[in-house]
């Protein structure tokens, strides 16, 4: 084993690593900026080691004691030990840092950050699920932060109610199925009024182990979905749906969606978001809106009730018949929804893309827009919102937009959709540079 070095910490790398530099540099989990500690290398690897925490000699003042008993072996959490506003801040950092390195560009404002609780607002996960002989039962929840193996925890603080107590009794299902082997993966959805879970299953449960599952969501008060093979297998055990939905009050809007649907997962953050997300496009009545990467509706439907026409575009047909529906059911005759190849090389020519638009909203994948961005220049809209999932991509788009098209970043911001973990998810307005209006 290595012996122990000293050092101070120097910064955070993307995965929530303090970087320390004694020598070659090393990334030790669990430390923060500034702090002197005690480390011990574990991995070597040409540019740079890994390492473990031995010893915090100068703690931080930003340091907590993390609250969960399962912090620093669970994967799915990676910075309790910082304290919120202090996670915000690096946030904010490795966003200015992308938006600098990568897109050369740099807001004219900084937005406040969104933010919502910290605790028990993941409302969607994909938990893992093994069943471990040598412990004689399955574990269920995230991966460990270092090894490929499920985490063994009872409970989990992040995920929303009811899931956030049924940890323990999803791993005594499991354990209890005939088929507890070939149950690789466990899905949670909680709606506003009422949840989903849906089984991965490889192999078909015996009469005894869907009695068994009935039973568990009877119990607990979930719906159950078998997933037997790929997502277009999900189906519900009784072929009874669950009502998933939620609402968007400042809109008097409610969203329905399928367990496995995407959604935004803190429900607080993204009504925050959509009500940011309208106020900055500044589209009015007589405005033509087109909102790319659409999902089932969440902010065309909201952009429907402030602008005169809006067009969702989304290449998950799904999705799209999701959105249309959310449209009927809340009286929204404005909004239209197309199934779209955002990756296509000429947009102009779908037939949605006739009579142009004054304002675009993006809210991408991890890949980013980079296909959409010349088409959506060409419109020249009045301004531009992007939400972004990832800072690399988005600072690589907002360059683009910013060298290439002629357009501002008028403001930038992060949202803290994900407390205690590394993702970075922030939003970007752009309008073009000749235009200084603000809203």
């Amino acid at each position: 084993m290595a012996e122990a070095e000293s050092g101070v910490v120097l910064a955070l790398n993307h995965d929530g690593a303090g970087l320390v530099k004694t020598g070659k540099a090393a990334f030790v989990p669990g430390t923060l900026p500034g702090e002197t500690i005690r480390f011990r290398r574990t991995r070597r690897h040409r540019q740079h080691d890994d390492a473990e925490l031995v010893e915090v000699i100068e703690p931080s003042p930003d340091r907590v004691a993390p609250p969960c008993p399962h912090f620093g072996v669970c994967g799915g959490c990676a910075l309790q030990h910082i304290a919120p506003a202090a996670q915000l801040a690096a946030k904010r950092e490795e966003l200015e840092a992308s938006l600098a390195r990568i897109g050369r560009v740099a807001p004219a404002q900084w937005l406040e950050p969104i933010t919502g609780p910290v605790w028990n607002y993941r409302r969607r996960a994909r938990l893992s699920a093994r069943f471990v002989a040598k412990k004689g039962r399955s574990l269920v929840g995230f991966r460990e932060r270092s090894a490929p193996y499920v985490a063994e925890i009872d409970s989990c603080r992040v995920l929303a109610a009811p899931f956030d107590a049924l940890v323990t009794p999803l791993s005594q299902l499991l354990t209890g199925l005939s088929i507890r082997e070939r149950v690789p993966q466990v899905e949670v959805s909680a709606g506003e009024r009422a949840s989903a879970v849906i089984l991965r299953v490889l192999a078909p449960p015996a009469p005894s182990d869907i009695e068994a599952i009935r039973a568990f969501g009877k119990a607990y008060g979930v719906a159950i979905y078998l997933q037997p093979g790929g997502l277009d297998t999900v189906a519900p055990l009784d072929d009874v749906p669950a009502a998933l939905d939620y609402s968007l009050p400042e809109f008097d809007l409610r969203l329905a969606f399928e367990p496995v649907d995407f959604i935004q997962v803190n429900a607080e953050v993204n009504r925050a978001l959509v009500s940011r997300a309208v106020q900055w496009l500044d589209a009015g009545p007589t405005d033509r809106v087109l909102d790319l990467f659409c999902g089932l509706g969440n902010f065309t439907l909201a952009l429907a009730r402030r602008a005169g026409t809006v067009v969702g575009v989304e290449g998950d047909a799904g999705l799209i018949a999701r959105a249309r529906g959310n449209a009927g059911r809340n009286g929204i005759a404005n909004a239209a929804f197309h199934v779209g190849n955002l990756a296509a090389e000429d947009l102009a020519l779908e037939r949605w893309w006739a009579g142009g638009f004054t304002h675009v909203l993006l809210d991408p994948p991890r890949v980013g827009a980079r296909d959409v961005l010349a088409p959506v220049a060409q419109l020249a809209p009045k301004r531009i919102v992007y939400v972004s999932c990832h800072p690399g991509t988005l600072a690589r788009d907002l360059g683009i937009l910013v060298h290439e098209h002629g357009y501002g970043l008028v403001a930038a911001g992060v949202l803290d959709m994900f407390p205690h973990t590394t993702h970075v998810e922030s939003m970007a307005v752009l309008e073009p540079i000749h235009d200084t209006c603000r809203p």
